[in-house]
């Protein structure tokens, strides 16, 4: 009788170790898995921010005094006025 529960708690002990070890793989697993994916959205949020200020490094480029009177001269046959071109509106009063 003895012998039989040694036997039982020797099954009991290893299941219980099994079981735990088991859930210690998943739980390993699974931080893996979303250390993995972690790992994807800073890529991307890096990718990102590049293609932000690559974008803005655009906008200024495209925003600029030199490059906008080129365009209006070329495109729509502007030009700096001259002496008598230029009108002089009064302000609105505050």
């Amino acid at each position: 009788m003895k012998g039989l529960m040694v036997l039982v708690r020797a099954g009991v002990v290893t299941t219980v170790l099994l079981a735990s070890m088991a859930l210690v793989l998943w739980r390993q697993s699974r931080s893996l898995e979303v250390l993995a994916r972690l790992d994807e959205i800073r890529q991307q949020t890096s990718l990102a921010q590049s293609e932000i200020a690559e974008l803005e490094r655009r906008i200024q480029m495209l925003e600029s005094r030199g490059r906008v009177v080129e365009a209006a001269r070329s495109r729509l046959g502007m030009h700096a006025p001259e002496g008598a071109e230029l009108v002089i509106l009064p302000g609105a009063a505050d």
